[in-house]
Formats: C-alpha cells, structure tokens, sequence
C-alpha cells in the first residue's frame, strides 16, 4: 500500500519560512561580529614583529594564517614530532624547551608577542627540535608550508624578514654556546640576567616571571645552585629580588665568585 502524505498547511509554512529566516539573520549576525581581515590587521600592528610589515603584508598573513587559542601550560609542540608549519605569537607567552625522559629540561627560549617558532619545521619539513608549552593564555596564528609559500609569492619581502629573524637567532645560538662552553655557572647566570634584562622607568628589570628552577633549567645546573647564586649576587649588592622580580642594580655583574 502506498503511504499517506499530508499537504503542509499554509500556517506550517509560514512557521518554516519564519524559521529559516530567523536562522538567517543568526547566522549573519555571527558572521559580522567576527572581526575582518582588515580590522585584524590594526591589531597586529601593536606587535613588534609586525610593525615592520605594511597593510598588504598583514591582509595577506591575516588571510592564509589559521588563529587558535591556547590555555596555560598548554603543549603546542612536541619534540621529535612531525610538523609543517609556523607559529606566530600575537598575545601570549610560550616557553622553548628540549627535555629527557626522566622530565629534566634545557629552556632555550621564552616567547612573546610578536616572535614566532616552528620555523624550521616548517622549511624542511623534519620532526620538530623541540618542544613549546604556553605559560599563560596564548592566541597564535598558524601558517602551514604551503600557506607560507603563498605569503612569500604575494608578499616577497615577508620571506626576508624571516630571514633576518633567523640569522639572529643563530647569533643568539652561537652566543649561548659560547657562555655555556667557556663560562661557569655563576657567569652563565649573570649572564642570562643581562640578556633577560629591560629598562623600566630607569631601572633594569629582568621581564620574565622566572622561579630559580626555571632560571637553573636556562643555565645547564641546580636549582640550589642557582639559589646560592642569586643569592651572593644580592647580599654583594647587584641585584635585588622580590618573590619572582628581579632588578639589576649594579650591571657589571661579575662573572665568577
């Protein structure tokens, strides 16, 4: 027997039509509160990095990069993993580390706004080198290979500024070598202060909220180590430390005891 259908009333009709209408307007009321290219574009401009770029170089990473959102002490990256893309920072802060299996780790980097990681990933398309976490609240803008690959043919002269960024990294990798091969653990720490250090309303302050074992995990050594050190150098009147802040006084930290 063939089934029975009922011819929808006039009033089911107007009901659908009202609905597929409400969900319309929804749906572009959604769409118009997410912030366009070009207003994303003006945000960007507050990050170092970026400023150097103009409004067409900006459209373009705005309009291929992927934004994602991070909680605290999320993992992004994981050493050794495979991975293809580029991560740029545009609020946050991450932390660089390689680690061993029994949870010992070197930091080799902390990250803010405006810098980018995963690069070399992204170029040679090898397992990752190390692995990143955030340690707040993090919005990065992710760009796959082929998604830079297009940045660089619409916008040459982002490729360049990669570029420098990365020769200034291996300075800074060359730098670090160095004061791990030829310095002390006392002058690995003076050392880190000074690099870690920015100038505040005339004062230089290390920037980063660090703990001692976050500051032994930057130098190669013991937390205790590093407590001893901080320790001397403020009893001697270069420096000063308040729960996690530390000020340098005296800059000509000494580079041994």
């Amino acid at each position: 027997m063939g089934r029975n259908y009922r011819t929808p009333t006039v009033g089911c009709l107007k009901r659908l039509t009202i609905k597929g209408f409400q969900e319309i307007l929804a749906a572009m009321a959604t769409h118009n509160s997410k912030p366009q290219v070009g207003e994303r574009t003006q945000a960007l401009k507050a990050v170092p990095f970026f400023t150097q770029m103009n409004d067409q170089e900006l459209d373009v990473i705005r309009s291929l990069a992927i934004e994602k959102s991070y909680p605290k002490n999320a993992v992004v990256l994981t050493e050794g993993e495979i991975g293809d893309s580029l991560y740029m920072i545009e609020s946050g802060r991450v932390k660089v580390f390689i680690g061993d299996e029994d949870g010992r780790e070197i930091i080799l980097k902390l990250l803010g706004p405006g810098h980018f990681f995963g690069e070399m990933a992204m170029i040679d398309q090898q397992p990752r080198s190390a692995s990143v976490t955030t340690q707040e609240a993090s919005t990065l803008l992710v760009l796959t290979h082929a998604a830079f690959e297009a940045c660089v043919e619409r916008a040459p002269r982002i490729a360049n500024m990669v570029l420098r960024v990365l020769a200034q990294r291996v300075r800074e990798a060359d730098r670090k070598i160095g004061t791990l091969a030829l310095m002390d653990v006392y002058g690995r720490v003076a050392s880190t202060l000074l690099e870690l250090a920015v100038n505040k309303n005339g004062q230089l302050v290390v920037s980063e909220k660090l703990s001692q074992q976050d500051i032994a995990n930057m130098v190669g050594a013991s937390r205790e180590m590093v407590n001893r050190i901080l320790k001397d150098l403020s009893d001697r009147g270069f420096i000063s430390v308040e729960s996690k802040s530390i000020t340098i006084i005296n800059r000509e930290l000494p580079p041994s005891l």
